[in-house]
């Protein structure tokens, strides 16, 4: 039974010719999600040949624009092709006002149902659940509201007690408080925007070290750390996962493309 992630985007703010912003499609048994959905996102999931209509929930993590602005495009995208079936949304609460201003200016009524699911910042908080998947948010420390997920596998794989699990750490500063929600996961993603000897501007923008994150996966237990979210200042990240693996041996470099199977 397949769980699956493919890296749609690897880089931060910026694109380059060869990374696009963050967005990770997740497949957990056919259940098909998308997290975060920066420009050029279904650009790419035209080039990997994912198919659109399988998406049924978007998770945003936050509001800045490389994890969001490719939304509107993608949610128009699947009107104009006439999508019956209901899209679940969740994000922060801004993003609905966001969406319907979008909408409304381009006199735009949605062919079908859109269901925005507020996030809140109270702890480790349930957002969805059905017989096949949980889904938990938490809170991550930037510089806006921004939510990790936890994707938990229910089903039993091969007979065993096996349950396979993926952590989704976008945007945030180095923050040991997210180690209890994260800990011993399969798969964990956490951003590694900067190398180490760019610490301090790390710490000014609120993001993470290869350093930084390498930690956070050695004291969470975790089996496997997938890196991303890089500076476009590096070309070549093979630096990036070097210095990762020097703490966190079990690293994966997360690049445009990639699918990594749990």
């Amino acid at each position: 039974m397949t769980f699956s992630v493919t890296i749609l985007g690897s880089n931060s703010a910026i694109p380059t010719l060869h990374r696009n912003p963050s967005a990770h499609l997740l497949n957990v048994n056919e259940r098909i999600f998308l997290i975060d959905c920066a420009e050029g996102t279904q650009l790419q999931l035209r080039k990997y040949r994912i198919h659109f209509q399988r998406i049924r929930h978007i998770m945003i993590s936050h509001l800045h624009g490389d994890h969001y602005f490719g939304l509107i495009g993608l949610l128009t995208t699947l009107h104009l092709l006439g999508r019956k079936d209901e899209l679940h949304l969740y994000a922060p609460a801004g993003l609905e006002e966001i969406i319907q201003l979008q909408l409304n200016v381009s006199v735009t009524t949605l062919v079908y149902p859109l269901i925005f699911h507020p996030l809140v910042s109270g702890g480790l908080e349930l957002v969805f659940e059905d017989e096949r998947v949980t889904v938990h948010s938490f809170p991550l420390l930037h510089s806006i509201p921004t939510y990790g997920f936890i994707f938990r596998e229910k089903i039993k794989v091969r007979k065993v007690e096996q349950k396979r699990s993926y952590a989704y750490c976008s945007d945030t500063a180095y923050d040991e408080r997210i180690i209890p929600y994260i800990s011993r996961v399969d798969l964990l993603y956490h951003e590694t925007t900067f190398m180490q000897d760019k610490a301090a501007a790390a710490a000014d923008k609120m993001h993470s070290t290869t350093t930084q994150a390498a930690t956070i996966a050695l004291k969470s237990h975790v089996k496997k750390l997938l890196i991303g979210h890089y500076s476009a200042r590096y070309d070549d990240l093979l630096p990036l996962l070097e210095e990762t693996r020097k703490i966190f041996p079990e690293t994966i470099l997360g690049e445009d493309g990639y699918t990594i199977h749990v």
